[in-house]
């Protein structure tokens, strides 16, 4: 079985486009999408359409979040979150809505956007880009007991095995850098493999809509 699991795709859709190439050239059986799909000055809402058409299992971002919560002060305050609330629309909003904070599936992968105490946190490292400890990091799950653990947040890919024995995989950001990122998991015969994928992607063009947007240097702030 091969899972892809992506995170942070946050409005670019050129990144999203080259990442779900790469996909259907992989055997994937199932993607799952850990939030932060939206908040960004590219294209929220044909991001939106692209992943509903692609049928992600996804769960709420911290920024997903934000945008759902969103004062009117806020909105004229923050014109990258002034253009991503009008170009979702309603509709895309209450369907933000009813996505789950954390997901956890037969028992075996459990998705978490951040921390289970706070969706702003990485679960891999503190707020000084530092490692956490394995008990650290147990007790950020709220000692869950799925063997694989998935989280976003941090744009960085990485993964840590635990001294429970359990995988956690942080497969960095799909729309943030000048590659995008994902992480694919392998599992056959009780055996587990990962690959760390970065695809390239039409990065200039991802960086005029969103300078068009009112955001220049949008991605080059991250590389």
């Amino acid at each position: 079985m091969k899972i892809a699991i992506l995170s942070d795709i946050r409005s670019n859709i050129y990144a999203l486009k080259e990442v779900l190439n790469d996909i259907k050239s992989k055997d994937i059986e199932v993607v799952l999408n850990l939030g932060d799909m939206f908040y960004g000055p590219i294209e929220p809402r044909a991001t939106y359409g692209l992943i509903r058409k692609s049928k992600f299992i996804n769960i709420l971002g911290d920024n997903d979040r934000k945008i759902l919560e969103a004062s009117l002060e806020q909105l004229e305050d923050n014109p990258i979150l002034k253009y991503v609330y009008k170009d979702l629309g309603e509709d895309v909003l209450y369907w933000i809505q009813d996505l789950p904070f954390e997901k956890i599936i037969g028992g075996t992968y459990y998705m978490i956007h951040g921390t289970y105490f706070d969706d702003t946190q990485s679960l891999l490292e503190n707020d000084k880009k530092e490692k956490r400890s394995d008990e650290e990091i147990i007790k950020l799950t709220d000692n869950i007991e799925a063997p694989f653990i998935f989280c976003g947040n941090s744009i960085t890919p990485s993964f840590q095995k635990l001294n429970s024995g359990q995988i956690v995989i942080n497969p960095g950001s799909v729309g943030l850098k000048k590659e995008a990122s994902y992480t694919i998991l392998t599992l056959e015969d009780n055996q587990y493999n990962l690959e760390q994928i970065k695809v390239a992607y039409d990065y200039k063009a991802a960086a005029k809509k969103a300078k068009e947007n009112g955001k220049d240097n949008w991605l080059d702030e991250r590389v």
